[in-house]
This record gives C-alpha cells, sequence and structure tokens, in this order.
C-alpha cells in the first residue's frame, strides 16, 4: 500500500498501438538532441484500498490478458533501468469511465470498496536532463482535465499521485443567502460576474425587484436558477428579443422576435402535414410512415470544445443522443459538421492562451468517435472546414436522428406523477456550463473554467437507450425530458413549469460526497434524464431501467400549485413560482445594422493552368479527402446504413449524404445532408442561408429523396449579438432562412442557435468568427435500392450538368485561393430550384440516372474529379453547351446553387431529356474507359489530367500542401 492509502498496477502492452503523446515525446527528444528510442509506454490504474494478494489477483485479472501484456503491482521505483517517469491522470471529479467500469466489476469480485483511477505512463531514458524532462511533461497533459506527476525511476512520488482522487467529504448542506437588494447596477454586475451568472443589468434588476417584493434575498442555489433558465444558451434571448434593425436605403424595421417572425412563420405558412412536432419537442419530429416517426436535432458544443476538445465534442455527441431519448425515441444515425482553424497554422500564429487547430482537431474527431462507437450509433454524415476564423473559438455541430413508433411520444406531467432521474451520477463537472456558453470566450478560460467541461460516459447513456423503449411501450412514464445545460434545474424546472413540483436533493445519487445543494441543482453531470412517472409504475420503471444497469431514483413530485420548491433535508434550498421563472425574464430590445459589403477587387492575375488549379482545389484541406477523420467513426454498427459516407469501387468517393434504412422489413428509407458555406456569408449572409439551404437539399435530392418531404434544421453560431453589426449579419441570415423555407417549400422542424462565439485574447483584441449557418435536411426515400450513385459508372454514358451553369466567382473556393472575396454571391432562384429538383426526381424514380453528385466547394471541375476519383474511371467533357460567353474558369470553379452533374445511360438519354425539359440542362460529354479526364472548350482542351494525379492531389494529408 503506498503512502498514501493507494497503490498502483501496471500494464505493459506487446503491442503497441497509435499514441499521440508518444509522439510528440519521441519528436521532443530529438528536437533535443538525445539518441531517441521509442518510449516507453504503460496502462496504469491507481487503486484505493487494500492491496492483500487477493485484491492484487482480481486487479491482474481484470486489467491484463497474459497473452496481451505483462502486469506488475508497484509504484515508480519499480521502473528500473529508467531514467523519468510521467504519469498522466485526470483531475479528481473529472469523469474516468474506464476507472468506473473497473471498479464496478472489482466490486461484483467482492472488493466494493476499491476506488479506481486510471492513467498512462511514459518513461523517458536515462540522461534526459531535469529541464527537458519538465518541458516534455508539461506538454502531455490537458491542464483543464489532468495533470502529469514527473518523478526520477526508482523513486516514490509521495502524495502527487492520490490528487487524482476526490478527498473524503462530509456531505455539504450549506446554503447561502446572496444580498441583492439594496445594491446599485454596478454591483449587481460585479456579483454577476463573480459567479459566472453571464446576465446584463436589466435582467439583474429584475431579480431584485423581485425579491424586494418577497422581502428577501435569494439563495444560491434560487439565483443559479433563475441565471441558467434566463441565460442565452438556454432561452434563446436574442432569437426572442425586439431587434431594431436597419440597411443602408431602408426604413428601420422593428422585428418582434427572430424565431417567431423568420422560423416558425415560414414553417407555419409551408405547413406541411407529415411535420409531427416542430420546435416544442427536444427534437424535431417528421412521420416516416404510418407506422413509425424519425426525430432529428442538431447541437453545437464550441466554447467547451475550445478549452478541452476531447471532452466537449464527447459530451456534445451524449447530449444530442439525450434529445433524441427526449422524445422517446431510438437513436440511429450521427452527424458531425466541424469547423477548425487550419491545421497547418504555424506555433507563432496561434493566438494566445488557446489551443493549436491541429491539437482541437484531434481531440474533437476522438471525442466524437469515442462516444458514437461505444454507444453502437453509426456516424454516417457530416462534413469539415478550415478557416483561419474559427483559431480560436472551433465550432462543433453534433447531431442525432431517432425512430419511434409513432404516437408514443408521452410528454405531460400529471399532478401526482414522481420526479425520477435516471442515469450517472452528479458531480461538480459541468456547473455553470449554460452560462459560460452565453458569453464570449477568454484566453484565461482554459484554466479558470475547467469545471463547466465534462468527460462523458457513453456506456451509462448506452444502459439508459436500452432501457428507455421497453420502458416507453410499457406506458411507464408521462413526460421525460433529457438533463442537459443547467442540469436538473432545467430539466425539472421545464417539466414544472406549469405545474410546479418539489424536490428532495439529498436523495440524488452523487459520485463523492461534499457537493452543496445548489452544486446538486445545478450539476450538468452528463447521462441523465428525467422521467414523470405515476407512482404505481414506480417499482416497474426501476426494474426496467436496473436490468440496464442504469439507475433510476425518485427525488421529488409534480404538485399543481405552480412553484418549484427544493429542499435539500428539508431545508427550503429553492421557492420560485414557475410564472416569474419562465416569463418574468425581461424583453431585450438590440439594435441591429447591416451594411452591404463594399466594391471588392478580383483577384490578381491568373496564376498558372487551370489544371493546376483544380489539383490545388482538390489538395485544399476544405475539399481534400477527409478519411484520416470519417474512418474514425463507425459507420455500420446497427446494419442501418445503406449509403456510406466513401463511395465507389475503391471506397473513395465522398458521398453527398448518408442513406439509412430505418425499419428492416421496408425499402422505405431516409436521406441525411447537410450545407454551410461562411465565405458567402461575408459577402451577404442573406444570400448565404439561401445558398445552403439549396445545398442542404441538393444533397439529399442528389440521393433520391422526395423534395416535397424534405425538413430542415437550422443551427445560428455567430458572435456577440449586442454588437449591432454581428446582429446585423445575423438578422440577415434568417432573413434568408424565411425566403428559402418558403421558396422551396420546405418547413423547418428544429434548431439551435450559439451566439458569444468570440474569443478574447489577454491584451482585449476580440476575434469572432464568421457568421455560420448550417442547415441539416433529412429526406423521405421511398426506395433505398433506388439511390444513385456518386460516382461516374459505365463508360460511353453520357454526363450531364443540370441547373443554370452559372460564372460568378465571388466567394468561391478558387478566388478565395488567389487572394479574393468579392462582393456579389451567386443569385438563388428556390422556384426554380424547386421545379429542377422535382424533374431530377422523377427521373431517379424511372430509373434514368446512373450517377448523381451535387458540386459544392470548388465548383463543377471539383465535382467531375471527384465523380472520376470514386470511380477510377475518366471522362471527355466539352463545356461549350454550358455556357454563354463566361470564361472557363468561371464555368469551372464557379460554386452557383442548384446544379447537379449527372451520369445517364446511353440507351435512356431521349427519356432523360423529355423528363427534364422543363428545366434547363446542358450534355457535357461521356464516361469512358480511359484514366483522364479531359475537358474541351468548343474542342479546344483546356484541362486534361489522370486520375491518378487527381487522387494524389485530393489524398493529400491534411497539413501537408500538395507541392506544384
Amino acid at each position: 500500500m503506498g503512502a498514501c492509502g493507494y497503490w498502483v498496477a501496471v500494464v505493459r502492452s506487446r503491442v503497441e498501438s497509435p499514441d499521440s503523446r508518444r509522439d510528440h515525446i519521441r519528436r521532443e527528444l530529438e528536437g533535443a538532441g538525445y539518441p531517441a528510442p521509442s518510449p516507453h509506454t504503460r496502462r496504469i490504474f491507481l487503486i484505493s484500498g487494500s492491496e492483500d494478494s487477493r485484491a492484487v489477483a482480481a486487479v491482474r485479472r481484470l486489467s491484463c490478458d497474459p497473452w496481451l501484456g505483462e502486469f506488475r503491482a508497484g509504484g515508480v521505483e519499480s521502473e528500473a533501468g529508467m531514467g523519468w517517469v510521467i504519469d498522466v491522470l485526470p483531475h479528481a471529479g473529472v469523469t474516468d469511465a474506464e476507472g468506473d467500469s473497473f471498479a464496478a466489476a472489482l466490486d461484483r469480485d467482492g472488493f466494493p470498496d476499491l476506488q479506481v483511477r486510471t492513467g498512462r505512463r511514459y518513461l523517458l531514458p536515462v540522461g534526459v536532463s531535469d529541464q527537458d524532462a519538465r518541458r516534455i511533461a508539461s506538454g502531455l497533459a490537458h491542464p483543464v482535465v489532468e495533470r502529469a506527476v514527473l518523478t526520477r525511476a526508482g523513486e516514490a512520488p509521495g502524495s502527487a499521485m492520490a490528487a487524482a482522487f476526490m478527498p473524503p467529504a462530509a456531505p455539504d448542506g450549506a446554503v447561502e443567502t446572496v444580498p441583492l437588494l439594496g445594491l446599485t447596477g454596478q454591483q449587481l454586475l460585479d456579483v454577476s460576474r463573480a459567479r459566472t451568472l453571464a446576465l446584463p443589468v436589466e435582467d439583474l434588476l429584475a431579480i431584485q425587484s423581485h425579491f424586494g417584493e418577497l422581502g428577501r434575498d435569494p439563495t444560491d442555489a434560487e439565483l443559479e436558477t433563475i441565471a441558467q433558465t434566463w441565460s442565452e444558451h438556454c432561452a434563446h434571448r436574442t432569437f426572442k428579443a425586439t431587434v431594431d434593425h436597419r440597411e443602408p436605403g431602408c426604413a428601420p424595421v422593428k422585428i418582434e422576435g427572430l424565431l417567431k417572425t423568420f422560423i416558425m412563420t415560414a414553417t407555419d405558412a409551408v405547413a406541411r402535414p407529415w411535420v409531427l412536432s416542430a420546435f416544442k419537442d427536444n427534437a424535431g419530429v417528421i412521420a416516416f410512415d404510418d407506422d413509425w416517426e424519425i426525430s432529428f436535432k442538431v447541437e453545437t458544443h464550441n466554447h467547451p470544445s475550445a478549452i478541452e476538445p476531447f471532452g466537449g465534442a464527447n459530451t456534445g455527441v451524449g447530449g444530442v443522443v439525450r434529445d433524441v431519448l427526449g422524445v422517446s425515441a431510438e437513436p440511429i444515425a450521427n452527424t458531425d459538421v466541424l469547423c477548425f482553424g487550419r491545421p497547418d497554422l504555424e506555433p507563432s500564429d496561434v493566438l494566445p492562451g488557446a489551443l493549436h487547430p491541429a491539437a482541437v482537431l484531434e481531440g474533437v474527431v476522438a471525442g466524437i468517435a469515442d462516444y458514437g462507437n461505444k454507444m453502437g450509433i453509426p456516424t454516417v454524415n457530416g462534413a469539415t472546414l478550415f478557416d483561419d476564423g474559427y483559431a480560436g473559438n472551433p465550432l462543433v455541430f453534433c447531431g442525432t436522428v431517432g425512430l419511434a413508433p409513432r404516437g408514443r411520444r408521452p410528454a405531460q406531467p400529471r399532478v401526482g406523477d414522481l420526479v425520477v432521474v435516471v442515469g450517472g451520477r452528479v458531480g461538480r463537472d459541468g456547473i455553470h456550463g449554460a452560462t459560460f456558453s452565453s458569453e464570449v470566450l477568454d484566453s484565461g478560460a482554459t484554466a479558470e473554467l475547467g469545471s463547466v467541461v465534462q468527460i462523458g460516459d457513453p456506456l451509462v447513456e448506452k444502459r439508459i437507450a436500452d432501457a428507455l423503449p421497453v420502458a416507453r411501450d410499457l406506458g411507464l412514464y408521462t413526460a421525460i425530458t433529457d438533463c442537459g445545460a443547467g442540469g436538473l434545474s432545467s430539466a425539472v424546472g421545464e417539466m414544472a413549469s406549469v405545474l410546479g413540483a418539489q424536490i428532495e436533493l439529498s436523495g440524488v445519487p452523487l459520485k463523492y460526497p461534499g457537493l452543496r445543494p445548489w452544486e446538486i441543482w445545478l450539476s450538468e453531470a452528463q447521462e441523465r434524464i428525467v422521467l414523470a412517472v405515476p407512482p404505481d409504475n414506480r417499482e416497474r420503471l426501476q426494474e426496467v431501467f436496473a436490468a440496464e444497469g442504469a439507475e433510476a431514483t425518485v427525488i421529488g413530485r409534480f404538485t399543481g400549485d405552480g412553484r418549484l420548491v427544493v429542499r435539500y433535508e428539508e431545508r427550503e434550498v429553492v421557492n420560485l413560482a414557475g410564472t416569474f421563472l419562465h416569463d418574468g425574464m425581461p424583453t431585450r430590445t438590440l439594435a441591429s445594422e447591416w451594411t452591404p459589403r463594399g466594391v471588392s477587387p478580383g483577384p490578381a492575375a491568373e496564376m498558372g493552368g487551370l489544371d493546376r488549379w483544380l489539383l490545388r482545389l482538390l489538395a485544399d484541406p476544405n475539399v481534400a479527402s477527409k478519411e484520416r477523420i470519417v474512418r474514425q467513426f463507425d459507420h455500420e454498427v446497427q446494419g442501418r446504413t445503406v449509403g456510406k459516407p466513401f463511395v465507389g469501387p475503391g471506397d473513395l468517393g465522398p458521398a453527398d449524404g448518408a442513406v439509412i434504412r430505418p425499419v428492416p422489413d421496408s425499402r422505405r428509407g431516409i436521406v441525411i445532408g447537410c450545407g454551410i458555406a461562411p465565405r458567402m456569408g461575408e459577402i451577404d449572409p442573406r444570400a448565404m442561408a439561401l445558398l445552403v439551404v439549396d445545398e442542404a437539399l441538393r444533397n439529399v435530392v442528389a440521393l433520391g429523396a422526395d423534395p416535397e418531404q424534405i425538413a430542415i434544421l437550422d443551427n445560428f453560431c455567430w458572435g456577440n449579438p449586442t454588437l449591432p453589426d454581428r446582429l446585423g449579419g445575423l438578422v440577415r441570415a434568417c432573413m434568408g432562412c424565411h425566403d428559402a423555407a418558403i421558396g422551396y417549400g420546405v418547413p423547418f422542424i428544429s434548431g439551435k442557435d450559439s451566439l458569444f462565439n468570440e474569443y478574447r485574447t489577454a491584451d482585449g483584441a476580440i476575434h469572432a468568427i464568421p457568421g455560420t449557418l448550417l442547415i441539416s435536411a433529412i429526406g423521405i426515400l421511398p426506395d433505398v435500392m433506388a439511390s444513385p450513385a456518386m460516382y461516374f459508372r459505365n463508360a460511353g454514358n453520357a454526363v450531364y450538368l443540370l441547373g443554370d451553369p452559372g460564372a460568378e466567382l465571388s466567394g468561391s473556393l478558387y478566388w478565395r485561393l488567389r487572394g479574393a472575396l468579392g462582393d456579389r454571391a451567386p443569385d438563388c432562384d428556390p422556384a426554380a430550384a424547386r421545379v429542377l429538383f422535382g424533374r431530377l426526381h422523377a427521373a431517379i424514380r424511372a430509373g434514368l440516372v446512373a450517377a448523381c453528385h451535387d458540386p459544392g466547394d470548388g465548383g463543377l471541375a471539383v465535382a467531375l474529379a471527384e465523380m472520376a476519383i470514386a470511380g477510377n474511371t475518366g471522362a471527355v467533357i466539352d463545356l461549350s453547351g454550358a455556357h454563354s460567353g463566361a470564361s472557363v474558369d468561371a464555368i469551372l470553379f464557379n460554386e452557383a446553387p442548384s446544379r447537379f452533374v449527372v451520369e445517364v445511360p446511353r440507351d435512356r438519354r431521349n427519356a432523360f431529356e423529355v423528363v427534364m425539359a422543363d428545366s434547363p440542362f446542358a450534355l457535357l460529354g461521356e464516361v469512358t474507359n480511359g484514366a483522364t479526364i479531359t475537358i474541351a472548350d468548343s474542342g479546344r482542351i483546356v484541362l486534361e489530367r489522370s486520375i491518378g494525379e487527381l487522387k494524389a492531389a485530393w489524398q493529400t494529408p491534411l497539413c501537408e500542401e500538395v507541392g506544384l
């Protein structure tokens, strides 16, 4: 037993697995001039409790397969022949899912008192200096969630490693009264800042006035409850605010709520009867057929991912999965859209206090893969963008699709129902997450606000997901919601907003003792849902969840008096009227102003031939293959994925979207796609909104989705909305969403806004992200077997361009690479596009389309190259029918909307042209058996490259540039 009550089990694997930290050590040693062999690594298990022979044998049995590794019980002093030992361990209180699972297994084996924390050990050779060892150790642990313990080999580390365990603590029922009455506005703001409430002075004065009428000050729990309920993150204050909007040459406009005026109004106008729930549940819901319904939700986890990429993205996935569980659905697919700074950014150019974009990328991707893969949910669709504007504030969009029987979505608690919390235990992780996400991100946040980031435990959520359908089908609960931002205060507060509830916090399961009541109430500890359960169903519900290893704990009941009353061991912690909590927040009035972008010069004179520009476009991180990212996600699990992320004979082609077959005995399917184009938003956010809706629709129509049965979701990520110029862009984007929904005839069914996406360095400089709108689309596919490919298939087949060929290069990646943006976004005509989409769908249903691909970043030339790469076959193209006077580079590289490249069987050309007669199309050429793509203009070859050259450029690693 160690001096501090713990002992260490060490496992050395006989098989070396990938480890970026080991690679970091190797580079550091080589850079310092050491003859650096591959650093030795170990898995370590810190065991708090008895070290008798039985316990050691049990730990050996659970931790080490003797064929694959070697086990040893002992401390650092046993690492003979090494110079230094670096142990990377989680901070006390940080979720350690592996350690918790290990402790649970030991409990089953008869050792209930053993606690376990897991980590990694790295050994440095003899001769490494003290200074170099300290430098290397400091780069191995993420300070928010981990610590690195550096010890000389052969010496005991003393108490340093024991800090991975929470110190012993007694239950703490302290309730603090927060003095507000009589404070000035500035003093109220000081309270807000000190407590991370993120409330403006108007809100603080309203709270002060309310408690003045009650004749008392609020408790800490009451003030925290109000702050999270009124936060931008939870209450969407900007989208509900009154906005005074101005634009040059136009009369001022007063907008009474962006959400109501633009998004919900458009959905009401479209009035699709198959929309079953929009903007009122945890996720949007549409009808799949007469027996089943599909739910879809996309969330963001931006600020947490900037601070701790793995944990931020990990819990982002967990949170959106819970949104789908919150409509009683089974999660059947995940999506992810990620925006980072450029991965090849020089270290000297990284914003002070921020992580390098490559490190953010690595952590975010690992976090997404960890959660989805362990839960057994396929990650089937997404996108990855790179732009310097995201260097300090990455965007992480996580989406989940669910399946449920129609009409089994209980959503209304009843008086007398029990309040039941199911799933994970509560710790200090995640406190202030909602309010933290409602402010600008400071460079010091990494060190100061680590508690707002959680590490998820997907296996706990998997247990909930497995038990929930059983409870649903047995009718054991009357309402459900997920427990996310704001923790119990939000989940219970929302469910009890009308009825009211009484809660007893002393029964809430905790990870460790010592939490104060307000911490229990506000903690955003992961993997929890809240149910309203009739008393007669209590025992059966607990049995259902216990069968899957999930705790279901009664913590209160719904009362019917409209008040939220929370106690801890009968001491009152919260006593708030639901009317004040949910309706008492002041309506904000915000100033908004948008100024059109001034005339922008085009790029410098063209450099090099068009074929070289095509290679540059293919090698750009925004176009190049994302295989290194996507292959970390399991997209096959559950056996429902028909259309995969990569397609073609060699599984190389980037699919436009994903095709899922939700119900095994039906060939009916769904198609999932997305649209995102922040570069266009720099020109005009309204045009951007139209373009990204168009892109999302193209992605799913290209795969066979019925354009009359597509629903969309909006996710706005913007800067500080209290600044008129930032809000002006957001208003324009909302206007575009409204016009697009009406014009294309598609309803919004869900959405989310994430504001204050700005990074403030220590010198006060603000770095705002480009205003970013993600549109996710989900459509019904009548027959999954009729979904077209995206790659060239058979020699002799005709290649068509559908839609207006376009010529506007402003906002295109081609111009961006040439150092220009432009001042006019490509025009979007939803009415014409809707006709085109309908004609194309008819052609697909008639079997007239062999392949279909949506030109996105890089335009027509990139689309043709991707189809050739994916099919490993060539094409001969002539542009003469696709333009009238525009330059060749404008035709090849513009990113106009509402276009498709289509391959048509040679014997179906006439029938195809008849179907498409109402829409513009041009015959481009034909597929060949060759290994070259040749593009001519009126017979003159303007671009010719081999498939091998195109593939080599497209497969350029994300952090390298193709040699041109």
